[in-house]
């Protein structure tokens, strides 16, 4: 190949939908990933009870959920593009007003309003929006190996994010400068990576968005539409309420939690802690990226099943541990398996509703996710406020977590995505 070549072949990678979408989500998930490392610590700094902070985490979700709700059913309407960029502007407005202010009320108002991440992983609209367009870009086939790698993507940056941020704020009070004031100059960067997001999102093609020949309307379809579904809302619907309970249960251990509940049982540092959820987020990258494999040879459903139930039993173990080595080895060995769900689950959500659906299906599960998790910080607070409850939090979300692998197992088996439908022993045996 030509220099000539090798450097046009360059550009137009760099130039496709795929490649800004993969770049946006490790812009963003280095921001989130930065954030569950000093929010918890921060809120106490600032003077904020347990209780206030569960109150907090919870008003975040509740206030991503609703604006993920309206933006991802109509995204799909309205434009795709526009609503990406609207998310970025809230995400600069959460991370500007956290930085400013001490006030309980307007940090209330901006975690409701604005889009703040309080467990290192997907809020707001981004998700479910980025997910539909790679639907339209990718082949049934490769989809779930596409969004395996997107899941990766997403890890290393949520990891690179937490290392960053530990080994920042450190460097910061070395300087010296007061933990309140180090932690407030992280909000500061999660705000600019905001305003970079809305700028990458400015170059999204129209390939992106929903293509006429897979618009319900083009075909003249008549079907009754609600929240951006028609045939498909009966299944959405069951298995938004399956996420929920998944993610009410994942609400008990946000990073942010856990960040909290080691620094309180070891006095874990925070840059231990960056450190902790850099091998965590990097092992969870990792373990999403052997999903597409599992899933061409078991099925989606049986890889979002088989493989969540050891990492929810390693999850109960983490509290009973009795030093801080032994703690972070079995959380690190849930993490490594722990995602290899979740590209089986996006691709299942993509794969079983029709193209002019999956804005909408993949924005109602993420907000029935959201949703759950947004009500679960109040309780994990009251537990974090009693010494000898502090570790429940993590038995709480192991054991829902148990019960919603064995609900989706009888629910949802026998609905195959196109893939395994069309053949599906030869397919899932021989690939």
């Amino acid at each position: 190949m030509s220099t000539a070549k090798f450097f046009a072949w360059v550009h137009r990678a760099l130039s496709s939908d795929v490649t800004l979408l993969f770049s946006t989500r490790m812009v963003r998930l280095f921001a989130y990933g930065s954030l569950p490392v000093i929010l918890a610590l921060y809120l106490v700094e600032i003077g904020l009870s347990d209780e206030r902070i569960g109150l907090l985490l919870t008003m975040t979700l509740l206030g991503d959920t609703a604006i993920s709700l309206w933006i991802t059913t109509n995204a799909d309407r309205i434009g795709r593009k526009r609503m990406l960029i609207g998310g970025a502007l809230l995400m600069v407005l959460g991370g500007i007003v956290f930085a400013l202010t001490s006030s309980f009320l307007p940090l209330v108002l901006a975690a409701t309003i604005g889009v703040i991440s309080p467990s290192g992983n997907e809020v707001g609209p981004f998700l479910a929006i980025e997910q539909a367009a790679l639907a339209e870009t990718v082949t049934d086939t490769r989809r779930t190996h596409f969004f395996a790698w997107y899941s990766l993507a997403g890890s290393v940056a949520t990891a690179t994010g937490a290392l960053a941020c530990g080994e920042a704020v450190e460097w910061l009070q070395a300087r010296p400068l007061a933990p309140v004031d180090s932690f407030r100059v992280v909000f500061f960067a999660y705000a600019a990576a905001g305003v970079l997001l809305a700028l990458l999102f400015t170059r999204l093609s129209p390939a992106a968005e929903v293509q006429p020949s897979n618009s319900s309307a083009a075909t003249g379809s008549d079907r009754k539409i609600l929240f951006g579904l028609h045939r498909s809302r009966g299944m959405v619907m069951g298995l938004s309420a399956l996420f929920a309970l998944d993610a009410f249960a994942g609400g008990f251990v946000l990073q942010t939690i856990m960040a909290f509940w080691f620094h309180a049982r070891f006095q874990a540092t925070e840059a231990t802690l960056g450190r902790i959820f850099f091998a965590a987020n990097l092992l969870a990258g990792l373990s999403a990226l052997t999903a597409a494999a599992i899933a061409r040879r078991v099925g989606l459903v049986n890889t979002m099943v088989f493989t969540h139930v050891p990492s929810n039993l390693l999850l109960i173990l983490v509290p009973f541990m009795p030093t801080l080595p032994w703690a972070i080895a079995v959380l690190l060995l849930r993490f490594a398996i722990s995602q290899m769900d979740v590209p089986a689950r996006q691709s299942y959500t993509a794969a079983v509703v029709d193209p002019d659906e999956r804005s909408a299906a993949a924005g109602v599960t993420g907000v029935a996710r959201t949703t759950g998790a947004a009500m679960a910080p109040i309780f994990a607070g009251v537990l974090l406020g009693h010494p000898g409850l502090m570790g429940a939090p993590f038995v709480v979300a192991g054991a829902l977590k148990l019960v919603y692998d064995g609900l989706l197992y009888r629910l949802f088996r026998h609905i195959k995505p196109p893939e395994e439908a069309r053949a599906p022993k030869q397919k899932i045996a021989n690939s």
